[in-house]
């Protein structure tokens, strides 16, 4: 009875401490942390699972080593990102007395650095993933502050066809020059395909048995 007395009164006091408004603040910064600690994970994992059954070889411990350390990594980046960027962004506010765009962006490059300026497959791909939707982003911008001219038709059919045509050219002619997890799927897409033996590596296996077990 006396252990659960304690645990009320223990929820009670967090409660009453997360709706004092003078540490919203720095609330939001832990809340911050744990939501990208969550989120990576639940995007990391999925995406590790998959790419490592398919394209990975090694043992089954070594597989899944190898999608704990990606799932982790993930989402320790995530989190230690939103913790120094919604640290950084309140710093500003109560500096300056005011929220600024610049204090957003001024945030999100220390950041940026910090957490996401190490060169490793994880953060490539986070970056590269960032890119496309930033340029996206901006070209939606600039036709709204009137900076480029609308277009008269639907650019998306010819984004389209630059996007795939120079990827399959990088990926034929140039392909050192793409990240590997994308080598490997276009491998598995487009040069794996023109390989088989009999109907086994044909339809069911992507390889025979015996070399895929070598």
């Amino acid at each position: 009875m006396a252990g659960s007395d304690l645990m009320k009164t223990l929820v009670f006091t967090i409660n009453h401490l997360l709706q004092q408004e003078k540490y919203k603040v720095a609330l939001a910064v832990l809340k911050g942390f744990r939501n990208g600690a969550v989120y990576g994970a639940k995007i990391r994992a999925p995406h590790a699972l998959v790419m490592t059954f398919l394209f990975r070889s090694g043992s089954f411990k070594d597989k899944l080593k190898a999608i704990l350390k990606a799932t982790y990594t993930h989402s320790r980046n995530l989190a230690c990102f939103v913790f120094t960027y919604k640290g950084l962004q309140g710093l500003q506010q109560k500096i300056q007395g005011k929220s600024l765009q610049s204090h957003a962006f001024l945030a999100a490059c220390i950041g940026g650095w910090l957490v996401f300026g190490e060169n490793n497959n994880i953060n490539s791909q986070i970056n590269m993933y960032l890119l496309s939707r930033i340029l996206f982003a901006l070209s939606r911008l600039a036709v709204e502050k009137g900076v480029i001219p609308a277009p008269k038709q639907d650019p998306f059919p010819l984004f389209a066809t630059l996007v795939w045509g120079i990827v399959l050219w990088l990926f034929e002619y140039y392909p050192h020059t793409l990240q590997p997890s994308l080598q490997s799927s276009m491998t598995y897409l487009y040069h794996d395909s023109n390989v088989w033996h009999d109907i086994s590596d044909f339809l069911v296996y992507n390889k025979p048995r015996t070399v895929a077990q070598k």
